[in-house]
């Protein structure tokens, strides 16, 4: 194997991940008999090749702040019983 087929071969470890995970997934939506594991294996497929369709902090604004405070009364409540 020469340099330049290394170089073809050689891709980002974002691309790879993405292909390991749409790959494992397809497998799990071919293996299940479960209706409703069809569908969700099926959006999460959908989501892997749409990266447009998922929201993002920016969509939601101030909701990770709510959502600090909300684990932050959340865990207080549990040592207050």
């Amino acid at each position: 194997m020469t340099a330049a087929d290394l170089e073809r071969l050689d891709v980002p470890l974002a691309d790879l991940e993405l292909q390991t995970a749409c790959e494992t997934t397809r497998k799990a939506l071919a293996k299940t008999n479960s209706p409703s594991d069809r569908i969700a294996y099926a959006n999460d497929l959908f989501l892997l090749t749409h990266p447009e369709a998922c929201s993002t902090s920016a969509d939601y604004p101030g909701f990770d702040a709510w959502i600090a405070q909300q684990q932050t009364l959340n865990t207080a409540a549990r040592r207050t019983r």
